[in-house]
């Protein structure tokens, strides 16, 4: 697997992830549709508009999860055992449809884990930004990660 295991990552690692994402307007509407959150600052171009924004923002949960996503083939794919928790999320900036996301990981601390031989915790944090490097996300993530076998 193309994955990093937990004895590969070093605190302060940087992985500049080369794969980005062009959101759409498909992407943000449903999104929103299956998450049934009906903000119109999401949904309604008339209501957005009228807000400082000029027009709809993509919905922030789905930068987040789009942001985790990036991260998978280089970082986490076949070497997660799971995400334990999300933490210190910050949106500075808006995504707006037709941005393009590029996500970048910095690995901030990890451990062995107590009940677990096989794995380690480690902490990352994840910066996205926008095709014109303004940062439009920000969190750190924790995650249960695979140590290669012996």
């Amino acid at each position: 697997m193309p994955g990093k295991h937990f004895d590969d990552l070093q605190i302060s690692q940087v992985i500049k992830h080369s794969n980005g994402r062009t959101v759409t307007e498909m992407d943000n509407v449903l999104f929103s549709a299956l998450t049934m959150n009906t903000q119109p600052l999401h949904l309604n171009e008339d209501f957005a508009s009228r807000t400082e924004f000029g027009q709809r923002i993509v919905n922030g949960l789905f930068t987040l999860a789009l942001a985790t996503g990036l991260t998978v083939a280089d970082l986490t794919e076949g070497t997660i055992v799971a995400n334990l928790g999300y933490e210190t999320v910050r949106h500075p900036h808006p995504l707006f449809h037709g941005d393009t996301l590029y996500v970048e990981t910095e690995v901030l601390d990890k451990r062995e884990s107590h009940s677990r031989p096989n794995a380690g915790i480690v902490r990352f944090r994840h910066t996205g930004r926008n095709q014109h490097g303004i940062v439009v996300v920000e969190f750190e993530r924790t995650a249960l990660m695979l140590k290669r076998e012996a």
